[in-house]
């Protein structure tokens, strides 16, 4: 069975439930060869990670997931071959960490007054090193008991448009587009879904390197559809299994959903070519 490249996975320092060690062990059982990491608005996996995947033969690619939104959308930009070291891009992604506090401390607020005896404390002992998220909050409802699952604390408070829901801090898509490329980075549209016509238009003028083409969300029409737009822009089409691990049922998508290895490799050579610009 030939390997495979995925690059789309998150680990704890995120939403994942893994450490980077036990996520390349799980993706090494599916026979990948190539991983790119990309956790929420953090790059702190990556470190570790690399020397991690060199010693069971799977390539790590340096990457992230950038939160960013269009009116009341949300627009995840993934960036690969990351100049990890990049000190504007740190600088980023410092505030995107603080700014995440800030809204989980609004989150908790909104619980008290619900009647709910959940802290701050509580909720950054479940993030450990990671940036904080939802997922955290409802992890610590489900501890404290004030919840019975993961689920049920996104349905009742957590969830958009649930009473403790808060918005999260966002930059626009060309803005996010830009600090991924600044730092080196190739700039790709997450799981694109069902995008209006309007807003894939305003993504290839904000200089975007492609869509994520293939993803468990997909249905087969959309990949289709997103493979044209790749090819009739020359763009990137990636692929990944968005892994996740933990309470989410996704094991299965690794392996299935894939990027092409001409495109990775072209892919490698830009960035490549961007590194030399650079020197």
């Amino acid at each position: 069975m030939p390997s495979k490249i995925d690059l789309h996975s998150h680990t704890k320092f995120s939403d994942g439930y893994f450490t980077p060690q036990e996520l390349l062990e799980k993706v090494n059982e599916k026979n990948i060869s190539v991983l790119a990491i990309t956790d929420h608005d953090t790059i702190d996996a990556i470190p570790s990670a690399i020397p991690l995947g060199e010693k069971l033969g799977i390539t790590v690619v340096p990457g992230v997931e950038l939160s960013s939104q269009d009116g009341e959308r949300d627009i995840h930009i993934l960036g690969y071959f990351i100049d990890i070291e990049n000190d504007k891009f740190k600088k980023y992604l410092a505030i995107f960490k603080a700014e995440r506090v800030k809204r989980a401390e609004r989150i908790i607020a909104k619980l008290n007054t619900l009647g709910f005896p959940i802290t701050i404390d509580d909720v950054l002992t479940l993030s450990e090193t990671s940036v904080v998220g939802r997922p955290h909050i409802a992890d610590a409802l489900v501890k404290l008991g004030i919840v019975k699952s993961f689920y049920e604390a996104f349905q009742k408070y957590l969830g958009n448009n649930s009473p403790a829901y808060e918005k999260k801090y966002y930059i626009s898509p060309a803005n996010a587009i830009g600090i991924i490329q600044e730092a080196g980075g190739i700039a790709i549209i997450a799981h694109p879904g069902a995008l209006p016509e309007e807003t894939i238009s305003e993504l290839i003028k904000a200089n975007v390197d492609g869509f994520e083409v293939y993803h468990p969300s997909h249905s087969t029409q959309q990949m289709k559809y997103y493979e044209g737009i790749t090819t009739n822009y020359f763009l990137y089409g990636t692929g990944g299994s968005d892994f996740h691990g933990g309470t989410r049922s996704d094991i299965n998508n690794i392996g299935r959903f894939y990027t092409p290895l001409g495109t990775y490799e072209s892919m490698k050579r830009k960035s490549l070519e961007k590194c030399a610009v650079n020197f």
